[in-house]
């Protein structure tokens, strides 16, 4: 059977897919789709047809539901890995689901179980990537990981979810594609963060570009939410996604928002909110034509230059108090 897998290029779409591969779930020659952690629309560019299956990695659903349906129509199988909205699912034999949006997983988490906790140690680092500190910590301590190695795969995590971030791929370090590509050799990921120079390489670069993001206040501010603005370069492009998770935790019962210049001139949005906040995160951003996500975090990938103003007060409408 030819494999195709489409995968994000975050943290999670790279553990998930490492995680599969290791298992022997996919075909040593699965051809790979993927692309900056925005491109989501990633069955737009998979042919597929009879005898023929399709894995789809922590992209949504509902932004890939005309062409899941598309490939299930020309004979192909799909199969679904993903914790993000997803509208209404297929009924066909063809489809198989592996989703759930709860808030405490991730799709890295949901292949662990499917795995039945293989290859424990990449649902980990995937987890702490998504900003998901508890429930990485959780299956850590299940598996009965020592602390230094836990700290080894939260540093992982965190770079491998920041290579993802860019307009395009010319932002990235490296390619997602390519970087699977570094990560296959190694069953455990321990091992990838010891001999790797591609790691080396993300560490290095990531450094770089927090430095330059560490004297950035709040463009507004309300009781519940505060509201960033990044500069229109490469490294401010790159941080985004990692930086909105770490001002999130150093205020947690506030929600946070952080845009990032386009180098078209629009602009990109992320959100992270608290547990407990009245509107879920998800809600807030599908009210744009762009937007989507998860319940705790979730983004908007175009707005125009123009609405950033009016943007901000509706924001700041929408969480008028912290989290209790």
């Amino acid at each position: 059977m030819l494999d195709h897998c489409a995968f994000n290029g975050d943290a999670d779409g790279l553990c998930a897919l490492q995680q599969l591969r290791l298992a022997g779930e996919l075909d040593a020659a699965v051809r790979l789709v993927s692309g900056v952690k925005r491109d989501i629309a990633l069955l737009q560019r998979v042919q597929a047809g009879a005898g023929e299956r399709v894995t789809v990695l922590d992209v949504s659903h509902e932004e890939n539901r005309a062409d899941a349906a598309r490939l299930l129509g020309a004979g192909a199988r799909v199969r679904y890995f993903d914790h993000h909205f997803a509208g209404e699912l297929p009924d066909h034999p063809g489809f198989e689901s592996y989703i759930d949006t709860a808030a405490d997983v991730c799709t890295s988490l949901l292949v662990d179980r499917f795995l039945e906790g293989r290859f424990h140690r990449w649902a980990v680092a995937a987890a702490f990537g998504d900003g998901m500190a508890g429930p990485a910590r959780a299956l850590a301590a299940r598996h009965g990981l020592e602390e230094a190695d836990i700290c080894a795969l939260e540093e992982l995590g965190r770079l491998l979810n920041y290579n993802a971030y860019g307009d395009s791929l010319a932002d990235l370090h490296f390619d997602p594609v390519l970087l699977a590509a570094e990560l296959l050799p190694y069953d455990d990921p321990l091992d990838f963060v010891r001999h790797s120079s591609s790691f080396a390489r993300l560490r290095e670069g990531y450094a770089a570009d927090m430095a330059a993001a560490a004297s950035l206040e709040p463009w507004y501010a309300g009781k519940g939410a505060s509201l960033y603005r990044l500069p229109a370069e490469p490294w401010a492009r790159r941080v985004s996604g990692v930086l909105a998770n770490q001002l999130a935790a150093r205020d947690p019962q506030r929600a946070l928002g952080l845009l990032s210049a386009r180098a078209d001139g629009d602009w990109t949005f992320s959100l992270r909110v608290p547990a407990t906040a009245s509107l879920e995160a998800d809600a807030f951003c599908r009210g744009f034509a762009t937007g989507g996500g998860r319940k705790r975090a979730a983004g908007i990938n175009r707005l125009p230059a123009e609405a950033l103003e009016s943007f901000a007060r509706r924001l700041l409408d929408s969480y008028p108090h912290a989290a209790p």
